[in-house]
């Protein structure tokens, strides 16, 4: 317990710091025995681990009862036991101990789904808490998780009694000079920890396990909620702005590109595509982003467990890319790379900040050809603000409104899924082969009324709860991740089908590519393999399949489908043709919301706050890093394209011309 002498006043405080530095030791002590595998367990390391996790935990409740210490302090001795004492007293620790149980409840279903402690998406849930809730009901006992919660509460509220806590708190005489030294006491490590510590504080060692057990969960959701965005050039490192525009316009020079303004800073060109031989094509196109589907689940990448039959049969009849890298960790920042194709920006997507509308996208290039251009998602799509970005990028919106209207301001046609038309849903929407059926009939209706059409189709069952219509698959419902990542396959695979009836089949193009991996933890930073996803460009006519193996990124897909359609167009894209990359011009980025990594030659760098910067040499058999002496050279690379993607946003260079 606490080795300084309280004041009795102070008894019921001094239990609720106990019982929370008790549980708060235990949940890293759980976390730590499950990740044993992927921890550094070097004893100093594990002691130092242990040692700044319990500082941060002394840390966090000390922020957490300033509000209760003053209050202790400021109640006058008269009015201890009162009335109003009791009802305050009896509130707050009743208050204090459900939050501080549901929160360590909360953190190991967390690590979980994401082997890090609370983080902006944590914050992010908050938001969208219908979803999230429904989520949570459904893949997990939610009746049994409740009566832990009452079982551990009660339990703790005897205690509390048993030792005679509340009785002590409520009986004493001691009077503001005996309260003034222990409150000032807790009140200075508040006030050191809130001005003077962050949460990277805790970050002292190579292994990202580590890193992450040594934080205290309520004090990273804080910290979380304060950094959702991070403008890149107060944290990160930065060169002079003309000199990164010239490194990032040096990368485009190339016979096809042409900057429209070579001395401004932008990115704005002009890209020729075709000549008297290679006139341009107009097919349809429809674009499947799958919801968490790393590339390891395909057999063609080594997976035994032949989950994914329909989409390892297309990928010998495609351009299939093998090498190709996601740039984050999440289906908004997957969003973000295809449709603006950008390098991803430190902090929360643009998907879900301000100032995302009028944007220069994909969408842009496909409305100059004269395509209609349409928003599949087979939930509400205000969730994640995806309706307020589709929308007002000159999307036309199908989804499964459930409520939440779209702002007037935004000029979209919204076309809602019917109960009628829905055989599956669960939290987050209905299952795929709904969300297939309403892009078949919406093509059928384009195809009638003589409307290309780009559609952009995001599914929804590859997440927990991992559930589908039973039946479907020789893996039950809700099971596990393999049942879902088999039913996703399964539902392309009768989607393909279904499609190959129609009379715009022909003239129809597939690209199926993912947003990003089910998970990118690891012992790094950056793990780089749990970035690696597939992409196909399937149904091309006059074109053979092959297997792509160059090193690419998720912003290269939509340039390369341009250049293989033979168009002219103009881009404020910072993607690239992946078929007329150069050896040397092969690179991928990738990051999480705080580290930004540029990957080239099996070497990465990687960017993160307080302008620091590391270099490595990545082992894709081992899916190592091992650390290089810094090269200047790659790190301005590695700084131009991150700095100048952020100028842009910043400086409406993004923004249709």
């Amino acid at each position: 317990m606490i080795t300084f002498r309280l004041p009795q006043r102070f008894t019921l405080l001094k239990t609720f710091i106990f019982i929370f530095i008790l549980c708060s030791t235990g949940v890293r002590v759980l976390l730590f025995i499950w990740s044993f595998k992927e921890v550094d367990v070097n004893l100093f390391h594990i002691v130092n681990t242990f040692l700044i996790g319990f500082l941060f935990d002394l840390g966090t409740i000390s922020l957490f009862l300033t509000p209760y210490v003053l209050y202790l302090l400021l109640l006058p001795k008269k009015l201890h036991g009162s009335l109003f004492d009791r009802i305050t007293t009896y509130s707050a620790y009743l208050l204090g101990l459900n939050i501080i149980i549901f929160s360590f409840i909360a953190e190991i279903t967390f690590w979980e789904e994401f082997k890090s402690r609370f983080n902006f998406i944590a914050v992010d849930y908050l938001i969208y808490t219908n979803e999230v809730l429904k989520n949570i009901n459904e893949s997990y006992p939610i009746k049994i998780i409740i009566l832990i919660i009452s079982v551990i509460l009660f339990g703790l509220l005897f205690l509390t009694w048993k030792i005679g806590a509340f009785k002590k708190t409520f009986n004493n005489d001691n009077g503001f000079q005996q309260k003034l030294i222990p409150s000032t006491f807790i009140l200075s490590i508040a006030l050191f920890f809130g001005l003077l510590i962050t949460n990277k504080n805790a970050e002292q060692f190579e292994n990202r396990y580590n890193n992450e057990l040594a934080k205290s969960g309520i004090y990273s959701f804080v910290a979380a909620f304060r950094t959702n965005e991070l403008p890149y050039t107060d944290f990160y490192k930065t060169i002079p702005i003309d000199q990164a525009f010239t490194i990032v316009k040096n990368s485009f020079k190339s016979p096809k590109e042409h900057l429209v303004s070579p001395n401004k800073n932008e990115i704005y060109r002009s890209i020729h595509n075709n000549d008297s031989l290679t006139k341009p094509l107009r097919p349809n196109v429809i674009f499947i982003c799958i919801e968490s589907f790393s590339g390891n689940y395909l057999t063609s990448f080594g997976n035994k467990d032949h989950i994914t039959p329909h989409l390892d049969s297309i990928s010998s009849e495609s351009l299939f890319f093998t090498n190709l890298f996601a740039t984050g960790t999440r289906t908004v920042r997957g969003m973000e790379a295809i449709t603006l194709s950008i390098p991803p920006t430190p902090g929360r997507s643009i998907v879900k900040r301000k100032n995302n509308q009028n944007l220069f996208t994909i969408g842009e290039v496909f409305k100059s050809e004269g395509y209609e251009r349409n928003f599949f998602y087979g939930g509400d799509g205000y969730f994640d603000n995806m309706n307020t970005f589709f929308g007002g990028n000159g999307f036309n919106i199908i989804d499964r409104g459930r409520g939440f209207l779209i702002d007037k301001s935004i000029p979209t046609t919204r076309t809602n899924i019917e109960d009628k038309e829905v055989t599956f849903e669960n939290a987050w929407g209905v299952c795929d082969e709904d969300i297939y059926n309403k892009v078949i009939a919406e093509a059928d209706k384009a195809f009638s009324n003589k409307k290309l059409f780009f559609d952009f189709v995001m599914t929804t069952s590859n997440h927990r709860p991992y559930t589908y219509p039973e039946g479907k698959i020789d893996i039950p419902s809700g099971t596990g991740r393999h049942g879902a990542v088999k039913y996703t396959d399964f539902a392309i695979g009768q989607f393909l089908k279904q499609a190959q009836s129609k009379p715009w089949y022909s003239n129809t193009i597939f690209v199926i590519m993912s947003d990003h991996c089910a998970s990118v933890a690891g012992r790094w930073d950056l793990d780089v393999k749990n970035y690696h996803i597939p992409a196909f460009i399937y149904n091309l006519s006059n074109t053979k399949p092959i297997k792509i193996d160059k090193l690419c990124s998720q912003i290269d897909i939509f340039p390369t489908l341009f250049g293989l359609l033979n168009w002219d167009y103009n881009s404020n894209l910072f993607g690239k043709d992946i078929l007329e990359m150069a050896p040397g011009e092969e690179r991928a980025f990738l990051g999480n919301y705080r580290k930004l990594g540029y990957i080239k030659n099996n070497q990465i760098m990687i960017l993160s706050e307080q302008e620091k910067s590391n270099f490595y040499k990545w082992n894709p058999n081992q899916n190592s890093l091992e650390t290089l002496p810094m090269n200047e050279n790659f790190l301005n690379e590695t700084v131009a394209f991150y700095q100048v993607a952020d100028y842009l946003y910043r400086n409406e260079g993004l923004k249709l011309k």
